[in-house]
């Protein structure tokens, strides 16, 4: 073995990240392969490989055995016991046949074992470390797109953004830098495979933990997000901490912590609600910014009826129904609203038995829900 292998090998080491041990059994398995190809041997054999030598050795393994059928597997036990006379039937004998040229040939039909060997070593690296990284944020580079795809390069593996997790007020060009929700990572026979989104609610979750030091710390915990991507958002907040204000700590001073996230989102507008274990001011919150004057709740169907003031309603419910619908998902409960005059005409509000009530001059309404309106 040249020393030039052995530097080869030392440098495949550092640069790929592959232990010496699976590049040694590549080799091997490589040299046997080679062996029984060029020399028309079915024997079996075992490779010696000494790094450190710079050595390269063949040895046939071969049974003793009382009588020989099969010169190249089997050895008699007089043979046997001539080269060692502790030598005993069914033992294994190692004879030495490595070929006078056998270095030249090994290294021309080696390579191509040896290359697949690394590359699925190499592949096999790669999908630990980025099936860790699932349900993850990662700022990768756009490198190119079909009809289908965009492509997004995270360093080492190009990861797939299909058209569906594509943010549809976004337009994307090579070379642009953008971060993307890991969704997926399958194994499959041409390495892994790794799927990404710009519209998953979990990178607007990812973002907050980013910006948001008291989310990172667990001071702060994100408890719903609901999201339509490109568009609007909620996510809801929740201190265990009394002194510490979960929507302000998200909003931060001046609002910039939320407006480096509506940055990167490309302008999609986010409602930050203070979470609450009654579901009558979590509803109410999750209505933000509309104003609400009475939730009445259904424990049974899990539903509310909302009550909100007539110039209030078309803001309560949103465009094309966008306000009421991400409130319902945020908080888990349907929603129904209704407005003031209509709720008086049927007779449902005002109810003296109501479990709150919030009118047009709650002093604490801003304490909990706020969203990026606010600071444009």
């Amino acid at each position: 073995m040249s020393s030039e292998l052995v530097d080869a090998l030392v440098l495949l080491e550092k640069e790929k990240g592959i232990s010496r041990e699976v590049i040694m059994d590549a080799m091997e398995a490589a040299l046997i392969s080679a062996y029984r190809r060029n020399f028309n041997q079915a024997q079996n054999v075992r490779i010696d490989l000494n790094l450190g030598a710079g050595s390269m050795r063949v040895f046939a393994r071969k049974e003793v055995v009382d009588e020989v059928f099969d010169p190249r597997l089997e050895i008699s036990l007089e043979d046997a016991q001539r080269i060692n006379p502790n030598y005993e039937v069914e033992d294994v004998v190692e004879l030495e046949v490595t070929p006078k040229d056998f270095g030249r040939i090994a290294a021309q039909t080696a390579k191509q074992v040896v290359t697949q060997r690394v590359r699925e070593a190499e592949r096999g690296i790669i999908y630990s470390e980025f099936i860790d990284r699932e349900e993850d944020i990662m700022t990768g580079i756009v490198q190119r797109q079909d009809s289908k795809f965009i492509y997004v390069s995270l360093g080492k593996i190009e990861a797939i953004l299909p058209t569906n997790e594509q943010m549809p007020n976004e337009h994307y060009k090579p070379h642009d830098r953008i971060k993307v929700f890991l969704t997926k990572v399958e194994k499959t026979t041409k390495g892994p495979q790794i799927f990404v989104s710009r519209t998953h609610p979990g990178l607007l979750k990812r973002l907050f933990e980013m910006e948001v030091p008291e989310i990172y710390d667990g001071t702060v915990e994100i408890k719903s997000v609901a999201r339509e991507a490109g568009d609007r958002s909620k996510i809801s907040v929740h201190s265990e901490n009394e002194e510490v204000d979960p929507v302000g700590s998200c909003v931060g001073p001046k609002g910039t912590r939320v407006q480096t996230i509506v940055n990167e989102l490309k302008g999609e507008k986010i409602d930050i609600v203070k979470w609450s274990s009654d579901p009558t001011v979590f509803v109410a919150n999750a209505l933000s910014p509309s104003k609400v004057l009475e939730v009445i709740v259904n424990e049974e169907d899990k539903a509310t009826t909302v009550i909100v003031p007539d110039y209030q309603l078309s803001l309560a419910i949103g465009k094309r129904g966008q306000n009421a619908r991400l409130a319902a998902k945020l908080t888990g409960w349907k929603i129904d609203i209704k407005s003031e005059s209509e709720a008086r005409e049927a007779g449902i509000y005002p109810t003296e038995n109501s479990l709150i009530k919030f009118d047009d001059e709650v002093e604490e309404e801003d304490d909990f829900r706020l969203n990026t309106e606010d600071f444009e």
